[in-house]
């Protein structure tokens, strides 16, 4: 196992002080997941991987505090309680019960006046809630209002790495993260003054989104200001389309762990999937997290990839960041300006994208052909 990348986590992307106490979680299969076995073994391998970034970090900090749960089941679903009370405290959680507000926010059916006063709660004992978090969890915590609130309420700093595979140590994860800032900050640059977007792929896919004046986030690996939130390996630019305004066709030939035998087309009406065609397997299980609620369906986000050292298209969290890709997620967005609030988020990656931008004043702008960056 490369340690290099595991300590320059502490060192390097999240800046770990040694008076900082850091949560380190991760999770377990549980006996009603059905696996192949190369999959079975990668989630075993997370365990190995967290138990050495608990040995390399304790002495680079005060405290680091190792957790593990049985497995969600699903990305965007809240961890459970106990994770609460460890990053939040005590004192935050049972505050929240005594008003009612704790069952909502881990169902994410909780209303906008109900979020500020949750807010309102944990800004007053923000000090007791952790500094930094690495999640190594399967299934990803980025989108939940654990994450959410961790960040921006409480100004903790969070890593989070789902579907983390130990090759990434040897390949996404030495990323030069200083260089990946700057191709990631370029490109923010151009998006913030584009108001639309039109992408074509040469396996047909064909999308028109629509960002107005919606936040531009980079996530490059740089994780040591106050309230830093990204992946590891990192290396995207990314941001919430308009709701209900997407219109166009996704052709998906990569489902998050492995490449589909036959493609699946996802017609898209007024921001939302009105249909899945495709006879591979993977459409029921993907059908299935559609039908559970209409926001499922949703056009969540999309990202260009800015990281020259991912390659791998067989891991979502990897792939998601190679170089002169996209992605483009359904599911929830609330955590990064959007408007959908739902327990599912899962992206989908397309390779050699042409992507143009349309400024306010009607100016095209081309920002990738057929998968070259033009900047």
């Amino acid at each position: 196992m490369n340690t290099e990348p595991l300590k320059n986590i502490f060192t390097v992307n999240l800046k770990i002080k040694p008076y900082e106490k850091v949560l380190l979680f991760t999770d377990l299969i549980k006996r009603e997941e059905k696996l192949l076995e190369k999959e079975k073994q990668r989630r075993k391998t997370l365990i190995d991987v967290a138990f050495k970034l608990k040995e390399i970090g304790k002495p680079l900090c005060k405290k680091i505090i190792y957790f593990e749960y049985p497995a969600t089941g699903s990305h965007g679903i809240e961890p459970p309680e106990e994770i609460w009370k460890i990053a939040f405290g005590n004192k935050i959680i049972a505050k929240l019960k005594k008003k009612g507000l704790f069952n909502k926010l881990l169902s994410k059916e909780i209303s906008k006046k109900e979020l500020l006063e949750s807010k309102r709660i944990i800004k007053e004992y923000k000090n007791e809630a952790i500094n930094a978090v690495i999640a190594l969890s399967n299934f990803s915590t980025s989108h939940t209002n654990f994450r959410d609130l961790l960040t921006k309420v409480c100004g903790t700093r969070y890593a989070s790495m789902p579907l983390f595979d130990i090759s990434m140590l040897d390949g996404a994860m030495c990323a030069n993260w200083q260089e990946v800032h700057k191709r990631s900050s370029k490109i923010k640059n151009i998006l913030d003054n584009i108001s639309q977007i039109h992408i074509e792929t040469p396996n047909g896919t064909e999308i028109k989104l629509y960002k107005d004046k919606r936040k531009v986030h980079i996530d490059s690996g740089i994780l040591s200001r106050k309230g830093s939130f990204g992946n590891l390996p990192a290396g995207e630019v990314f941001f919430a389309p308009i709701e209900n305004k997407a219109e166009g066709r996704l052709v998906i030939e990569w489902a998050p762990t492995r490449k589909l035998s036959s493609p699946l087309i996802l017609n898209i009406e007024k921001g939302r999937v009105v249909s899945l065609k495709g006879n591979e397997p993977y459409k029921l299980q993907l059908e299935k997290k559609l039908n559970e609620r209409v926001e499922n369906r949703s056009i969540a986000e999309l990202g260009i990839g800015t990281n020259e050292k991912a390659s791998r298209p067989d891991n979502i969290l990897e792939s998601e960041k190679i170089l002169g890709t996209i992605h483009i997620a359904l599911g929830d967005n609330s955590s990064f300006g959007g408007k959908v609030r739902t327990p599912f988020h899962q992206d989908f990656i397309f390779f050699e994208p042409t992507v143009y931008g349309m400024t306010d004043t009607g100016k095209e702008i081309k920002i990738l052909e057929k998968g070259i960056l033009l900047i």
